[in-house]
């Protein structure tokens, strides 16, 4: 009989109703792993953040986009293209893969009785962020740790812990950017400015060991090397704070400030995002390009996330291949990217986890 394996997406998650929009914003504020104090303060802290955003900010994005997020239904395409994948390329194991919100449903709890249930000889956890973060691949898998260690289940398990510079990734960006590159030159703007905006953190987490700005940085070093284009001129930037705590920088508003002064246009590819949603349909597409208008930069060009590019989803599968006869937590490759400047990558801390799947690669 074949082997059966799970392949468990992780991603953030989105309201699917207007009346879902609080209770979502108060999952993710509430997470210890976003917000970093004691549960009485953050409790307090994440219910004013909730209430604030969803009658404001995040209300009005999610309202452009009909009172709900796209992440599920853009999530669920890769899903099934993955298993496409991974069932035309394989007749000695049955896959299926399955998708886990972090802060909407489908959740953790729902997920792992649906793998329990199927019958799964092995789960392979995949986040669909590239770059590993405390905040986001580490807070998903705390999340389906408790929840199997609270279902009583033991499975045979590893994760992809981080896939930044995974060759179909960096592809798939690659082309989707010179898209716009050859558009921008042909609409008479000579060397466009690439500007790769990531998702912001605050300081203080990347000072904690976070790895997650360095591995920003590196995937865009890695698809400006894809690219091969002599003199490309490009800028990182990070975007979406919330919060008066000080973000890494500079921040897309200034990325675009400076376009406007050296008179360049751009292209703006959010590299940290596998799918369209709220971040890239309405702040980059929308808010952004205005501000930009309002600034004066000569032309706006927004590349468009991997999404189910053939590049990106035959890298998503081979690294659940790689990882099918391996246990525990690992990045591409087996061997941990980060340097000791970085405590809190995901292969450093995984120890301090008492899961069955926190051992050590084999």
């Amino acid at each position: 009989m074949a082997e059966k394996v799970a392949v468990v997406l992780f991603n953030l998650g989105g309201p699917d109703s207007k009346n879902a929009i609080r209770p979502f914003l108060l999952n993710f504020f509430m997470d210890k792993n976003i917000i970093r104090l004691p549960v009485p303060f953050r409790c307090l802290l994440a219910n004013m953040i909730a209430n604030k955003r969803s009658r404001r900010e995040a209300g009005k994005s999610y309202g452009e986009l009909g009172n709900k997020s796209p992440l599920l239904e853009n999530t669920d395409v890769q899903r099934k293209a993955l298993e496409k994948v991974l069932k035309a390329d394989s007749r000695e194991t049955q896959f299926k893969v399955f998708t886990c919100m972090r802060y909407w449903h489908p959740m953790a709890a729902q997920v792992v009785r649906e793998v329990r249930d199927w019958g799964t000889d092995k789960i392979v956890l995949l986040p669909l962020y590239p770059q590993f973060s405390t905040t986001t691949t580490w807070s998903s898998l705390e999340a389906w740790n408790k929840a199997m260690y609270e279902a009583g289940i033991e499975i045979p398990s590893s994760m992809v812990c981080c896939y930044h510079e995974n060759a179909g990734f960096v592809s798939a960006s690659a082309e989707n950017i010179k898209v716009c590159y050859d558009q921008a030159l042909e609409d008479g703007h000579e060397a466009p400015r690439i500007l790769f905006s990531a998702h912001g953190l605050p300081e203080k987490i990347i000072r904690d060991g976070d790895p997650y700005q360095w591995q920003c940085e590196q995937s865009a070093e890695a698809i400006v090397k894809e690219l091969g284009i002599e003199g490309l001129d490009y800028q990182y930037c990070y975007q979406s704070r919330v919060g008066p705590q000080k973000w890494i920088g500079p921040s897309l508003d200034e990325a675009l400030a400076k376009a406007a002064r050296d008179e360049r246009a751009v292209i703006v590819y959010p590299h940290a995002f596998t799918q369209e949603h709220v971040e890239t349909l309405v702040e980059l597409d929308v808010e952004y390009q205005e501000e930009a208008r309002k600034l004066g930069v000569p032309g706006y060009y927004r590349a468009q996330t991997v999404g189910v590019h053939p590049d990106f989803i035959q890298g998503l599968a081979g690294l659940v291949v790689e990882h099918l006869d391996k246990d525990g937590v690992a990045p591409e490759g087996f061997e941990c990217p980060c340097s000791e400047e970085f405590g809190k990558c995901c292969v450093k801390t995984r120890t301090a986890m008492d899961c069955s799947i926190c051992k050590k690669a084999a």
